[in-house]
C-alpha cells in the first residue's frame, strides 16, 4: 500500500523534536553552571580573592574596607580606604573626594573608583546598613571590641563606652560606629571604625554554625545589601570564618591633609603609589605558599638620618609605616654625607630583607647580628635590636633609592 505524505504531521514531528532538544540543552547547561560555580573556582584556586565592604550611614559610607583573601593558605590582608581621599575622580571627571560617588542604590561608581586607586579588582561586594546592622549584631550575640580609652558621649542622655575589652549589643554598636567628637581628628575615628569591623568580621567567624541554622539564614541574608546570590554568600562567609582576624592590621592610604576647592582632602602619597605599593606587597606576602606565624609578624625598623635634609628620617617614617612595619626609633646617622642608602639587616631571612628592601627598592645590604657578642644583654637599645636600620643616603629620593 502506497504511503501518503502528511505534511502537517511531519513539521509537528520536527517542532517537537526541537523543542525536545532545546530542553535538553537547557537541562545540560544549567548542570554546567552549577558544576561550574565561579565561588567554587574562586575558592579552590590559588587567585588572590577582593571582597569589598561597606559600613553606611544614611545613605554614605562611614568605612570602606577591602579583604583581599586568599584561599590557598587561608590568610588575608585588609585595606582601610578613607572617604575624604582626594583624587580625580575618573566617573565624573573632577577632583573631589572619593565617596563624593557614593550612591546608596548603586556602588559601582564608588567601587570602581577604588579599584583605579589601589589598581585592583573587586570581585565581591556586601553593604552593611547601620539600621540593618544592628539587627545582625544582636543576631551573633553582640560584637566584642577593644576600647583604650574611655569615651562619654552626652546627646539627649548620657552614652558610656569603659574601656577594656566590651561587648557591644547592636544599638550600642550602631552608636560607637557612629559618633565623632569634636576633638577627634579624621585617622582617630577611623582606627576606631577599622577596630569595630574586625570585631565584627570575628563575630561573625565565630558564629559561622550560628548562621548554617536555616532559620537563622533566612533572617541574617536579607539584611546584607549584596549582588550575589544566597549559595554564593554562604560560601564566602564559610571561607572568611576560618581567619584569624587578630593577625589582620589594615592599612590605610597613607598622605597628608590639605584645603582644596573649599573641601579639606587626604592627598595619598606619591599620588597613590605608596597605597598601591602596599597592595603589591600584600598580595605577594599572600601568595607566598609558606605556613606559619613568620610572614604574619611585624618587623621593627630603626631609621637613620645620612643626609643634610632635615626631617627625612621622620618623614621615611611614615612611609615605611605604611607597609606595615613598626618603626621604633628615628634620628641621625653617625655622618651626615652618606652617598648610598644601607640596611642593615638582623633577621638573617633572605626573603623577608628582600621584602623590606623592595620598598624603597634599596639593593645595599649588610647582614649583623640582632645581639652582638660583645653588646650587654642587659643593655638593649633600637640599635641592636631593630629587625632592620634603615641609613638614608643621598641616593634616597624620599621614595625610592635611586642610581642601584
Amino acid at each position: 500500500m502506497k504511503k501518503t505524505f502528511d505534511y502537517k504531521t511531519d513539521i509537528s514531528i520536527f517542532l517537537l523534536l526541537g523543542i525536545v532538544l532545546l530542553l535538553l540543552g537547557g537541562i545540560i547547561f544549567t548542570l554546567n553552571v552549577l558544576r561550574s560555580d565561579p565561588i567554587d573556582e574562586a575558592l579552590a584556586g590559588e587567585s588572590i580573592i577582593n571582597i569589598f565592604f561597606i559600613l553606611e550611614h544614611e545613605q554614605k559610607p562611614l568605612g570602606t574596607y577591602v579583604i583581599m583573601y586568599s584561599p590557598m593558605n587561608n590568610r588575608a590582608a585588609a585595606i582601610s580606604i578613607p572617604g575624604d581621599t582626594g583624587r580625580i575622580l575618573k566617573t565624573v571627571d573632577k577632583m573631589d573626594r572619593l565617596d563624593s560617588v557614593y550612591r546608596s542604590n548603586n556602588i559601582e561608581p564608588y567601587k570602581t573608583e577604588v579599584e583605579g586607586l589601589l589598581e585592583l579588582s573587586i570581585s565581591y561586594s556586601i553593604v552593611l546598613e547601620t539600621e540593618k546592622l544592628a539587627k545582625i549584631i544582636d543576631v551573633i550575640d553582640g560584637v566584642n571590641i577593644f576600647i583604650p580609652n574611655s569615651i562619654e558621649i552626652y546627646e539627649e542622655e548620657l552614652i558610656l563606652f569603659p574601656s577594656g575589652n566590651i561587648t557591644l549589643d547592636g544599638d550600642k554598636g550602631i552608636q560607637y560606629l557612629v559618633f565623632e567628637l569634636p576633638e577627634d581628628d579624621s585617622s582617630e575615628t577611623s582606627q576606631r571604625r577599622e577596630r569595630f569591623f574586625l570585631g565584627l568580621m570575628k563575630r561573625l567567624g565565630e558564629k559561622n554554625d550560628l548562621l548554617k541554622d536555616p532559620s537563622v539564614a533566612r533572617f541574617f541574608y536579607p539584611l546584607l545589601n549584596t549582588r550575589m546570590n544566597r549559595l554564593t554568600q554562604k560560601k564566602l562567609f564559610e571561607a572568611l570564618s576560618r581567619l584569624d582576624m587578630d593577625r589582620i592590621n589594615p592599612q590605610t592610604v597613607s598622605g597628608k591633609y590639605q584645603e582644596i576647592s573649599g573641601q579639606r582632602l587626604l592627598m595619598p602619597d606619591h599620588n597613590g603609589a605608596v597605597i598601591r605599593d602596599v597592595v603589591r606587597q600584600g598580595q605577594r606576602s599572600l601568595e607566598q605558599k609558606t605556613q606559619g606565624t613568620l610572614i604574619e609578624r611585624v618587623f621593627t625598623v630603626e631609621i637613620l638620618n645620612g643626609t643634610t635634609t632635615t626631617g627625612l628620617a621622620a618623614r621615611t617614617a611614615d612611609l615605611i609605616q605604611g607597609f606595615n612595619y613598626d618603626v621604633i626609633a628615628t634620628g641621625n646617622a653617625d655622618q651626615n654625607d652618606y652617598e648610598n642608602t644601607e640596611i642593615i639587616d638582623r633577621t638573617g631571612i633572605e626573603n623577608v630583607v628582600n621584602s623590606f628592601a623592595a620598598v624603597i627598592r634599596c639593593t645595599n645590604i649588610r647582614f649583623e647580628s640582632k645581639l652582638p657578642d660583645e653588646t650587654d644583654p642587659g643593655i638593649i637599645t633600637s640599635e641592636n635590636w631593630a629587625d632592620f636600620t634603615l641609613i638614608l643616603g643621598k641616593d634616597f629620593n624620599g621614595r625610592f633609592v635611586t642610581g642601584n
